[in-house]
């Protein structure tokens, strides 16, 4: 089994479409491993985007994650589990997505995308220990 790591963002949370969002996942041949509704806090936001430090949208990015609850996922399947997931998920601006994908269903612009999926498996194990804690 290979893993990744989805989360759903808050305002698809807030929305109540984590359970169609989740129900897509599972008709994809992904096994929900571990999951859990929460909130960043500030620090943990910081850590799990630590990677776009310094960008210009930074700070509103981590204002925006830590607006309200998410869900965080782990992911499991046969074969490559992050490229599917990425395939799944579509584009990063809802408008460039394809249809049938996450973000052209759920997304509303390019930061209210409703989800964020991991881009490799290095960051998935990041991502998943900063969510879930441990190795």
């Amino acid at each position: 089994m290979n893993r990744t790591y989805l989360m759903i963002k808050p305002e698809a949370v807030s929305g109540g479409l984590q359970g169609e969002i989740i129900d897509l996942l599972l008709k994809n041949r992904f096994r929900v491993a571990r999951m859990k509704q929460f909130r960043f806090d500030t620090a943990r936001a910081r850590a799990f985007y630590a990677v776009h430090d310094g960008k210009p949208f930074f700070e509103a990015l981590v204002s925006y994650i830590t607006s309200g609850d998410v869900v965080g996922l782990e992911l499991e399947m046969e074969g490559p589990a992050v490229e599917r997931l990425r395939e799944l998920v579509g584009a990063t601006d809802p408008a460039e997505a394809r249809p049938g994908t996450i973000r052209y269903m759920y997304g509303t612009d390019l930061q209210r995308n409703a989800v964020h999926a991991s881009d490799s498996q290095p960051n998935a194990e990041i991502e998943l220990a900063i969510v879930f804690g441990g190795p």
